[in-house]
């Protein structure tokens, strides 16, 4: 499970309820054991899907959370037999889980549903899970909105401002996005997204197929699975130039090198489509259900996460329950050419190291980080680290002793983990753990800037409000913490994911709001790089958590 909004705010936000898209709303009808009335049964299936999903999969078969099938039975290797399920833990055991969560990470849900929603999902995930339906190319075609058509496109931008030091804000709760200016700190405009975006990639510059302008246009990718177009030369109330729909579950989005192609990867149906990056007409849907690295059967085989590829014309996508990267080839949509590399599970955020080549990312339920080679189209290494790595978008420095590094947060331990990640200039320390730092709790994300001197870590996963709250700053020099800084200390808030501004002078961190309301309680709070004070706040926003340079993404900077 996953902290979210809860069943009656989010249908506000997302419009047409999941739930609904799951046919029949009928509870399955028991002769004894448990049940639950048809309303009770809609509103805990929609919640599923917002609170417990991503973790636990649609059909409830498990990934990073455990297996929540009312029974379920398994053979080992060996012969040996296990059995278990929702069933078997019983009603008030569940409930007891849902309300205070475990120490293997799932998170404390007492203060995110009502007791009544508790008890409701505790009885629903002992019910047979529901099969949501399948989606089709054109299902999708028909959801295709344009707001602004290719012909109203401007040749310049129309606002007189430096748009390359724009941050695009992802306001998760509230199903938007904000534009704010990086120099004057205006909000310029907040964007009608997808419910509760996970991910916003833009066009970035490319070794072989250099595409025009990067940077300028985003692309969003919506837990609904909606896809929208963002054109930062247009004025701010028609930044939103187009839209299409391509999942019922989704996370992630990436652009082809050339800013032909943009690619959306589905949680459900589990496929990937390919679309076209000017129009946003769905080309081409692949199915990801396949054979995992144990040779068993996955149906619910997820899209974690999709990269464009720095020097080769293809992406990088992560199918989660397989434990494979597919390395898939733009260059020929007809005659589609996939890599299927073997990895581990189950696969999740990563990012490239600085020469483009290498991906690192996390397969937190293995607690490794995965390298893939992009050149050859093959595994590179795999790297023991804590448990449950989570990059987010990951960080690479020098470091005095192995030379350059990237390093991790992890979701089940207050731990940083730092490796080589120099097969060239450095071999004996390449794919090797060079040094852990041990930090006050467990965090989503690690960010750093070549101009830098630190690399900062969160720790939002903690339970404890004054570590959740407080960021730590850490030394490229030494490796120790140089500075703990609470950025707030107001009830229900957290400290949350970094961005640097262009230069590396300021950077931004997100005070989210955990609350279920939607209104504009969120902000994000600038400090100076080098001298590490606060420098000034953005207020008026909703939930904001992701933030992202419209210069460093665009070139790659870690």
């Amino acid at each position: 499970m996953s902290l979210g909004i809860t069943y009656k705010k989010s249908r506000r936000a997302m419009g047409v309820g999941f739930a609904l898209l799951l046919g029949s709303s009928a509870a399955p009808a028991f002769a004894e054991g448990p049940s639950l009335s048809e309303e009770a049964f809609d509103a805990s299936k929609q919640l599923y899907f917002e609170q417990c999903a991503g973790c636990h999969g649609v059909l409830r078969k498990g990934a990073t959370g455990k297996n929540l099938l009312p029974y379920w039975k398994k053979t080992a290797k060996d012969g040996t037999v296990t059995e278990g399920g929702t069933l078997k833990l019983g009603q008030e055991r569940l409930e007891k889980i849902i309300a205070w969560g475990t120490e293997g990470g799932m998170n404390n849900f007492s203060d995110i549903m009502t007791e009544e929603q508790i008890k409701d999902m505790a009885t629903y995930i002992q019910l047979e899970a529901p099969k949501p339906p399948e989606m089709s190319l054109a299902q999708m075609k028909e959801t295709r909105k344009v707001y602004v058509e290719e012909a109203d496109y401007p040749t310049e931008p129309l606002h007189g401002r430096n748009w390359e030091n724009f941050f695009v804000v992802i306001e998760r709760d509230a199903g938007k996005v904000a534009v704010i200016d990086g120099d004057t700190k205006e909000v310029l405009v907040h964007i009608p997204t997808g419910y509760a975006v996970h991910v916003i990639k833009a066009s970035e510059h490319h070794k072989i197929t250099e595409p025009e302008n990067p940077g300028r246009f985003w692309y969003t990718m919506g837990r609904d699975g909606k896809m929208t177009k963002i054109d930062l030369w247009q004025t701010p109330d028609k930044m939103l130039v187009s839209e299409v729909k391509v999942a019922y579950d989704a996370r992630d989005v990436a652009v082809s090198g050339d800013g032909k192609y943009i690619i959306g990867g589905g949680y459900w149906p589990p496929h990937f489509v390919i679309s076209d990056a000017v129009t946003m007409e769905p080309l081409k849907v692949v199915s990801t259900r396949g054979v995992n690295t144990e040779g068993d059967y996955v149906e619910e085989a997820r899209v974690a996460a999709i990269y464009t590829t720095p020097n080769e014309p293809t992406w990088l996508v992560a199918v989660k329950e397989l434990g494979q990267m597919w390395q898939v080839d733009y260059s020929d949509l007809d005659n589609l050419r996939i890599d299927k590399i073997d990895t581990a599970r189950f696969l999740h955020d990563g990012f490239f190291d600085p020469t483009g080549r290498y991906f690192q990312i996390a397969a937190n339920a293995s607690n490794q980080m995965v390298v893939v080679d992009s050149q050859e189209r093959k595994l590179e290494a795999i790297i023991d680290t804590a448990p449950l790595p989570h990059p987010g978008p990951g960080a690479n420095w020098n470091d005095p002793n192995c030379g350059p590094v990237a390093g991790t947060t992890h979701l089940g331990v207050g731990t940083v983990t730092v490796w080589g990640n120099d097969p060239v200039g450095h071999p004996d320390q390449a794919w090797k753990t060079c040094y852990e730092v041990e930090t006050d709790g467990a965090g989503l994300f690690i960010r750093t800037h070549p101009n830098s001197d630190y690399y900062w870590a969160d720790q939002t996963k903690h339970p404890e409000p004054e570590v959740q709250q407080s960021v730590q700053v850490i030394s490229k020099e030494t490796g120790e913490i140089v500075k703990t800084i609470r950025i707030t200390e107001e009830d229900g808030n957290a400290a949350v994911h970094f961005e640097f501004n262009a230069d590396g002078t300021e950077v931004w961190v997100s005070k989210w709001n955990l609350s279920t309301s939607l209104e504009p309680n969120g902000e994000i709070v600038i400090f100076d790089a080098k001298t590490l004070e606060e420098i000034g706040r953005v207020k008026g926003l909703y939930a904001p958590t992701g933030k992202f340079n419209v210069y460093n993404r665009s070139n790659h900077v870690t």
